[in-house]
């Protein structure tokens, strides 16, 4: 198959009509048609049947499916970086982070910036750890800031600041004088907590230090950022266990204690290997080195 039979094939997938297709080609019907037939006649078999108006796809064509849809991602990863080489001179600043650091410590970090880097233009993306090694690797974003410990042969990992996860309550859950001591791990057993969808290294560690617990912690509630459970607790939900830019970056709304036994949590930069950071990403970098640092009194 040709590499335009490829995207008629995949525009035909996803539209479900000959007509719809050539539309997302940007191309007349007839051609769209021309297009399909000519990969049919070139395979040797059908690709689709015509079912009530729609096509669907033959045995034959679902056999190729997953193989052609892989190749279809790569040429879209192919265009994106080619895209991305073309127009890096006119980006200056690129962060991609996750969600906990776009809320927490990556809105202050660009206003450090505003007086020195008054008109520079900034890009702010947030995925989770996996989808930023990707933007990276793609030339989508330059700096990447996440609390996993994301390794690739390609990509420079370096911690910024190493932590302790915390435990939020409801504000009234603790008397005031336990505030300022650990909360023994086994004090939580059978408590309400709001549970962490996280299939990293930190949320292992978290189940692990919660799992041998008796009664085990009730969590009716399970989310997949560490701003959502925060939300729950502040609406009376239950307790969690986040990060502490996360504790300590919402407001004075929750209780806060450290864990006994403690759990580390680092914050890590990921750049790409052997390229040398320009002014201002290094200077995006200084400052979020610095927030980090005073945490958690920079973000009381």
């Amino acid at each position: 198959m040709r590499l335009r039979h490829i995207e008629v094939f995949q525009a035909v997938l996803q539209a479900g009509t000959l007509t719809g297709a050539a539309k997302l080609l940007n191309v007349s019907q007839p051609a769209a048609t021309k297009l399909l037939q000519h990969a049919e006649m070139q395979l040797g078999f059908a690709l689709f049947n015509r079912v009530r108006g729609r096509l669907q796809l033959t045995a034959e064509g679902e056999l190729l499916c997953a193989r052609i849809e892989k190749i279809h991602d790569q040429l879209r990863d192919l265009q994106r970086l080619s895209a991305s080489i073309k127009h890096a001179g006119h980006r200056p600043l690129r962060v991609v982070s996750i969600p906990t650091l776009a809320s927490a410590l990556v809105p202050q970090a660009v206003t450090g910036l505003s007086a020195a880097f008054a008109e520079a233009p900034i890009e702010l993306v947030t995925e989770h750890s996996r989808e930023m090694l990707r933007s990276l690797l793609l030339r989508e974003s330059d700096i990447g800031l996440t609390l996993q410990e994301v390794r690739h042969p390609d990509i420079q990992l370096q911690c910024l600041h190493r932590d302790k996860l915390r435990v939020i309550a409801p504000a009234g859950w603790w008397k005031p004088a336990l505030l300022d001591k650990p909360l023994p791990v086994s004090e939580l057993a059978g408590e309400r907590m709001i549970g962490i969808l996280s299939h990293d290294g930190l949320g292992r560690r978290v189940r692990t230090h919660l799992q041998h617990l008796q009664p085990e912690p009730q969590t009716r509630i399970n989310v997949q950022t560490y701003q959502l459970a925060r939300a729950l607790v502040v609406d009376g939900h239950g307790l969690a266990i986040v990060d502490p830019f996360t504790a300590y970056g919402g407001g004075n709304n929750i209780q806060i204690r450290t864990l006994k036994p403690e759990l580390d949590v680092s914050l890590y930069l990921l750049v790409r290997n052997g390229e040398q950071p320009t002014p201002i990403q290094q200077a995006f970098i200084d400052h979020i080195r610095v927030i980090a640092d005073l945490t958690p009194k920079a973000l009381r």
